[in-house]
């Protein structure tokens, strides 16, 4: 897709999280809104992926550590065909297919069940060593969160790939600098966060989370690096798109109310609007 149909892409999934979070009336705004165009990026671009054969075997696997912000994960997946966008609406609903946290078992495309924070990045490994084990081509991508890093399982795990060397292994950091509690520097600082990751045998690369050239040019540059794995730490606005949740941390784990949701649309749609514009 050219980087005009990427924003486009991103921008309609935006609005359907935002439809999503009022329809069920909880969920988290902040961090699915701030990494949708990671999300593009890896089911329009990147993903070597069959939705209409969600099962095969050489697909590439996208865990989901974070699983607080699966509205962005299935409002991706039904975008890319996995199941009907019209669905999207039953999110959190009893008897849905739409966990509040994402269930390998529930829907199609989904490969890891997440909820307690700190355990995606050891599920990611265990993939991305059986491909190796097994000579297996495809590729294995985690999804994790910034503020997950408080946990020392997220540690372990990062010091167990880069002693094996999961070269496969491409991790994704949405480094938006926020969690439940307030600021990510505030509750735990994580600073310096890429030296860490390079002490510990890994290949760092820093990107502009909503840059689209950069964000494809970092994972094509993750699948040429063969002597260890990769960490893409991206710098993303919490809430993108919508100013009055922009960089605010209490909209970590809440959603928009009527009126709130209704300036949210609005305001993505006039960015849509620009979009177009700009790209003619």
């Amino acid at each position: 897709m050219s980087t005009k149909e990427l924003e486009l892409k991103a921008n309609e999934i935006r609005q359907a999280v935002i439809r999503m979070l009022v329809e069920a009336g909880s969920g988290h705004s902040a961090g699915p809104l701030g990494m949708a165009d990671i999300f593009t990026a890896l089911y329009f671009e990147i993903l070597n992926i069959r939705p209409d054969q969600p099962t095969w075997p050489d697909r590439d696997r996208l865990v989901l550590s974070a699983g607080h912000i699966c509205p962005i994960l299935y409002a991706a997946l039904a975008h890319r065909g996995y199941f009907p966008v019209e669905e999207l609406m039953t999110l959190r609903r009893f008897g849905t297919r739409l966990h509040g946290h994402p269930h390998n078992l529930a829907l199609p495309g989904i490969e890891n069940s997440s909820g307690p924070l700190g355990q995606g990045l050891s599920q990611a490994i265990g993939m991305a060593l059986a491909a190796r084990l097994n000579n297996n081509r495809w590729r294995t991508y985690a999804i994790l969160s910034d503020g997950e890093h408080d946990e020392g399982q997220t540690w372990e795990a990062i010091l167990f790939a880069g002693k094996n060397q999961l070269h496969n292994l491409t991790a994704v950091i949405d480094r938006n600098n926020i969690q439940i509690d307030g600021f990510t520097e505030d509750v735990m600082p994580l600073e310096p966060l890429a030296d860490k990751y390079r002490s510990f045998n890994w290949h760092v690369l820093e990107i502009d989370g909503h840059n689209f050239d950069d964000i494809v040019a970092a994972f094509r540059h993750a699948k040429a690096v063969f002597e260890k794995p990769t960490v893409i730490i991206a710098h993303t606005i919490p809430g993108k798109g919508v100013d009055f949740m922009e960089n605010d941390w209490h909209w970590h784990g809440k959603p928009p109310k009527g009126d709130e949701a209704k300036l949210a649309l609005k305001e993505l749609r006039t960015l849509r609007g620009k979009i177009q514009s700009e790209h003619e």
